[in-house]
């Protein structure tokens, strides 16, 4: 990895925070070329602060770490993308992100994560990995005991009722994906594929 520290007179370079389970923007920082090999080395996301003038790994204060999965960049090697788990919230507000959306994106990959977790840990008082145990047969009958009840759902007008059956199908269709060794971004590269 090439990065072009000396593009900027100032040696920064902007570093985007993605959030790896769902791909959220989290914040926008500046690293220079040693608080990158702080960060590769330690695995803690590190900035350079122009405010404090010095190195600062995110979290220092607060707790609030972002433990790194990848560093990637751009076409230009000017701009840095690090996809990280954060250990709590992410802005000094008290939110998720530094931006102000409401809720993140793409909760289903986190919801898959947590699944994943709980059936791999085999956490005994969990219904997910209660269900996991009972088998293939009865995973797969549940996703379809939550299929009908959603078509049932849908000639009524409660909107409510729909989209609970909508939700409990989704959680059981994602542990079915579990239990066939596969994952929700298998059905999406499909689905992506197909729109080409």
């Amino acid at each position: 990895m090439n990065i072009n520290f000396n593009k900027n007179n100032d040696n920064l370079v902007p570093v985007i925070i993605q959030d790896d389970r769902n791909l959220q923007v989290l914040m926008l920082g500046y690293m220079n070329e040693e608080a990158f090999n702080k960060t590769k080395e330690e695995g803690s996301v590190t900035f350079f602060s122009r405010s404090k003038n010095r190195l600062w790994t995110k979290g220092e204060e607060s707790g609030n770490f972002l433990k790194v999965k990848s560093i990637d960049t751009d076409c230009d090697n000017d701009t840095i993308l690090i996809k990280a788990i954060p250990t709590n919230t992410v802005c000094h507000t008290g939110s998720f992100s530094c931006f102000r959306e409401k809720a993140p994106k793409g909760f289903l990959y986190e919801l898959e994560e947590k699944i994943r977790q709980r059936i791999d840990d085999k956490v005994e008082n969990s219904y997910t990995y209660s269900l996991y145990q009972r088998g293939i047969n009865k995973m797969a009958q549940k996703v379809g005991e939550e299929a009908v009840e959603l078509v049932i759902e849908a000639k009524d007008n409660n909107d409510d009722l729909f989209k609970n059956e909508a939700a409990d199908l989704l959680y059981h269709f994602l542990i079915l994906l579990k239990a066939k060794n596969l994952q929700l971004e298998n059905i999406e590269k499909i689905l992506l594929d197909r729109n080409k």
